[in-house]
């Protein structure tokens, strides 16, 4: 039996060769305190979750500090204010924040109140501009970003604009779509000419 398979029977059975050991250990059963090392057969067995970067989609805000034409989550979805109010301080409490918000991907409305001093979630919302390069036969936008990067995973919108989209690049315009991105949903929200590409 070569070294290293005894090496390896001795470490499945829970004894290790070591031969600074007494042999009284061997008989009574006590394993070495040594500390064992691990060889890259062992690291490349070990398995690795993945997942997302547990980065946040919203951040808190006071309510008293929420504007108009800003965003907040309003029944979990983000939404833009279209319109808010504040009730005077009551007896018993706060000074009370009406809001008014539309969802920002769907358009419907939502309305929530909250005491002035009490925290809102707010989303992250980014907007990116991406060159139109085709439309496929499923419905899906070819969209290139200012770096060359592709991207093929946006529907064209529903509605008005969808429409619009598709006449204008049917007939040859060089379109810039933009991209709203929160909570991890994205759309197309418009559709300008691109002018850049005239110069």
């Amino acid at each position: 039996m070569s070294n290293n398979t005894s090496l390896f029977v001795a470490q499945l059975s829970g004894r290790f060769l070591n031969t600074s050991r007494k042999p009284t250990d061997a008989k009574l059963g006590h394993r070495s305190l040594e500390p064992t090392q691990s060889t890259m057969a062992d690291i490349e067995d070990t398995h690795f979750e993945t997942g997302d970067s547990g980065a946040s989609v919203t951040y808190p805000m006071q309510c008293s500090a929420l504007r108009k034409n800003g965003f907040v989550m309003l029944k979990s979805r983000p939404c833009k204010i279209v319109e808010m109010s504040t009730s005077k301080t009551g007896k018993h409490g706060h000074a009370k924040v009406h809001l008014v918000g539309i969802d920002i991907f769907t358009s419907k409305k939502y309305e929530d109140i909250c005491p002035s001093t009490h925290n809102m979630d707010v989303p992250f919302v980014k907007r990116e501009d991406y060159q139109l390069t085709d439309i496929s036969d499923d419905g899906y936008l070819c969209l290139m970003a200012d770096n060359g990067d592709l991207r093929e995973d946006l529907k064209i919108p529903d509605g008005e604009l969808g429409a619009q989209l598709r006449a204008d690049f049917e007939a040859g315009k060089e379109l810039l779509c933009t991209v709203l991105k929160a909570c991890g949903e994205e759309v197309v929200i418009a559709i300008k000419t691109n002018t850049a590409l005239d110069k």
